[in-house]
């Protein structure tokens, strides 16, 4: 695999292969990495069929581009004119996203500094190890918007947070520091900015020499908890993902204070 943008793949995923490891970097550094529906489908297919039949791949870390931020969710400059229909095609790109990176065969290391908020905090949340820099803010404040959660992106939070806060961070659009992230089960390990990317490369160097075989049965055996459950997500019947007039007063007012995304 070679470094930089993959052909074919827009230029807000990148990859680089270094031995075992590869390393995902998403956005393009501007709009705290917010990614659009293509991006969405690119880093799925990425995952689900470039990643996934690396036989020789032991580890992945997940990053934002730049040193500013990691994910801050979806590009919603594209539903400013959007009807329902493209709106619950962007999530349903998203959730392919993060079920490709769930379900990858290794270990995904997300490292996090900067803004990790909607969708972009999912991103987090469906990586196996979330280390964090001390300067991280992770949330989900979406309901502003008029987004009606997904079951799936409730689950992936309640999963590492429980459903107590992720009651809180579903209804009132708190966000949470890196130390409270820590302390509440949403990041693993929180250092300081500056020693965030050595941390990474330790967790990662350590997963790749461990066998890897042990280390793919153990994600599967860990990941086997959570079947029960995804079964009966996939069950449920595929509600709308917004509501209009709500998510249109909301865009409006973004559009006049720009800064977050969903």
């Amino acid at each position: 695999m070679s470094g930089g943008v993959l052909a074919g793949r827009p230029a807000a995923i990148e990859v680089v292969r270094e031995g075992p490891v590869a390393t995902v970097r998403v956005g393009t550094g501007r709009r705290a990495n917010a990614l659009g529906s293509r991006d969405w489908r690119a880093l799925a297919d990425l995952f689900r069929v470039q990643l996934a039949a690396d036989a020789e791949l032991r580890a992945v870390v997940l990053a934002g581009h730049g040193r500013g931020a990691f994910c801050a969710g979806s590009d919603m400059r594209e539903w400013v004119d959007a009807g329902q229909r493209e709106v619950d095609a962007c999530f349903a790109a998203m959730e392919a996203a993060l079920t490709a990176v769930e379900e990858l065969p290794v270990p995904v290391v997300a490292a996090v500094r900067g803004a990790a908020l909607g969708a972009g905090c999912q991103l987090a949340c469906a990586c196996d190890l979330r280390l964090v820099a001390d300067t991280a803010v992770l949330g989900m404040p979406v309901a502003r918007w008029g987004i009606l959660t997904p079951p799936a992106f409730a689950a992936r939070l309640a999963r590492l947070t429980g459903p107590g806060l992720a009651r809180d961070l579903l209804y009132t659009g708190r966000l949470l520091d890196a130390a409270e992230a820590e302390r509440h089960g949403l990041a693993g390990r929180r250092v300081p900015a500056a020693e965030l990317d050595a941390l990474t490369a330790t967790v990662v160097d350590a997963i790749a020499r461990q066998p890897p075989t042990a280390v793919r049965a153990a994600k599967r055996a860990v990941d086997a908890l959570d079947a029960p459950a995804r079964e009966r997500l996939a069950r449920l019947d595929q509600n709308p993902t917004a509501d209009p007039e709500a998510m249109r007063r909301g865009l409006r007012a973004f559009l006049h204070h720009p800064g977050d995304t969903g």
